[in-house]
């Protein structure tokens, strides 16, 4: 039993290293029945952790499948172990949500994984990735192109899951089972080489092993490697991030971007968490000193090169893109803006003790000046109107916009109030019209105050 004493020491350090749950905590463990999952509960079984055991009929390869779930069963019926079982029609879910069978069993297994952890109070999800695991998923991302994150490997901690078998090889899980005269069950599919991982194990592993025996060794300890350069990576990226963008990372100052010893680097991980892929960055860095105005989008997310600023927003809906044109009849009344907005409009004797908003989010406007019914809807190139504070000249709206320094997002959405006679009265957050001003002879005022809520 010496290799079995050496495999379990070897877990038991590693669980300590890398702190992946603590000995009072009841683990539940991911059993499919196989060689890796088997040995990772017997061993946890006995360093003396309390496991509970979770197996997913994914009903995807018939008698074998049922097989699987039986095993599962006997197995820890005789260990003593509490065992979870579900179903899932895999293939109707994959069909459903437009995505892989593969990738369908991975959302199913882990969303029940939560639920279970949840309703019965498990620290951890222990499931059995180990060392050529790891090593196979270095050499799939390098095959389809990755960034240092994905050179790194399974992580040993990912939320909820850990994986405490990470240092391992499967020969020295298999050997483990054998010391323990421990059986279980083969999946047939491992044995095909359609899926690219299998093509990775069954062709790529053994082709360069004939080059060096150690491969599998040798790019392991390269993962380790990578993973401490990771840790100083992320550092000195996050302090990049600090110097370049806004807090929340949206908006980018190009100067500050340019002067990084990286800047590509620094902007791909600005945007990679908004789904933008390394081509897109190449195109916007591209942009950079070029004119302003440009524009980037993916699927949810849009970056606008402005002036010496790179902006990121949200995707606009169809429907929140719309052009609108709001009528409002004689107040009060309330109309929504945006999602997001309101707008409260009054009207009301002017009292002594009145004070004038010096919000942006109010206008006060003589009455007598105003004719209903108001239209509120977005500005218009060519749109004039009298600022406040100069008396008898007209401005564009568009160069107030620009003398404002506003982007070419936050142009897009701003609206004006205008009255029967198409007059502006308000650009909307930003300046009243110096016509319909309020002074010593005004009796009456239409107010208008825009407020923020959340809509759901």
């Amino acid at each position: 039993m010496k290799l079995t004493t050496h495999f379990e020491r070897q877990i038991e350090e590693f669980v300590q290293r890398e702190a992946l749950f603590a000995s009072t905590d009841t683990l539940l463990v991911a059993l499919s029945g196989g060689a890796d999952s088997v040995a990772l509960l017997r061993v946890l079984l006995r360093l003396g952790y309390a496991c509970h055991a979770a197996h997913c009929n994914f009903h995807l390869r018939g008698e074998e499948s049922n097989r699987d779930e039986a095993f599962c069963r006997t197995l820890c019926q005789t260990l003593g172990v509490e065992l979870h079982v579900t179903h899932f029609d895999t293939h109707e879910y994959a069909a459903r949500q437009g995505i892989s069978i593969e990738m369908a069993a991975r959302e199913l297994r882990y969303a029940w994984f939560d639920e279970l952890c949840s309703g019965h109070g498990y620290a951890h999800v222990a499931v059995a990735h180990h060392r050529d695991d790891a090593v196979e998923t270095l050499l799939l991302n390098l095959v389809r192109g990755t960034g240092l994150a994905g050179l790194t490997g399974i992580p040993p901690v990912n939320g909820r899951v850990v994986r405490p078998l990470l240092e391992v090889s499967r020969e020295e899980v298999v050997d483990y089972l054998k010391a323990l005269a421990q059986d279980y069950v083969t999946d047939s599919t491992n044995l095909q080489d359609e899926y690219v991982r299998n093509k990775i194990r069954l062709q790529i592993l053994p082709l360069l092993e004939k080059i060096n025996p150690q491969v599998r060794e040798k790019i392991s300890s390269t993962i380790h490697h990578l993973r401490g350069v990771e840790t100083i990576y992320d550092k000195a990226v996050k302090e990049a991030v600090a110097r370049v963008a806004d807090v929340d990372g949206r908006t980018i100052s190009i100067p500050a971007l340019l002067g990084e010893v990286e800047p590509q680097t620094v902007l791909f991980e600005l945007l990679r968490p908004y789904g933008f892929v390394s081509a897109q960055v190449e195109d916007v860095f591209r942009s950079l000193t070029g004119e302003s105005g440009r524009r980037f989008a993916n699927g949810g997310w849009e970056v606008l090169k402005d002036r010496d600023t790179l902006i990121l927003r949200p995707r606009q809906s169809e429907a929140e893109e719309e052009r609108i044109g709001i009528s409002i009849p004689q107040p009060p009344v309330e109309v929504a803006l945006t999602r997001e907005s309101m707008l409260l409009v009054s009207r009301f004797p002017l009292a002594p003790d009145y004070r004038i908003s010096r919000s942006p989010k109010v206008a006060t406007l003589d009455a007598s000046c105003v004719e209903f019914p108001l239209t509120v809807r977005p500005w218009q190139v060519g749109d004039k109107f009298a600022p406040f504070g100069m008396k008898g000249r007209k401005k564009l709206v568009s160069d107030l916009l620009t003398d404002l320094k506003l982007s070419r997002f936050e142009k897009e959405k701003q609206l004006v109030v205008t009255d029967a006679r198409d007059r502006i009265l308000w650009v909307v957050g930003r300046r009243t019209d110096e016509r319909a001003r309020v002074t010593e002879q005004t009796r009456e005022v239409v107010e208008m105050r825009v407020s923020y809520v959340y809509r759901s």
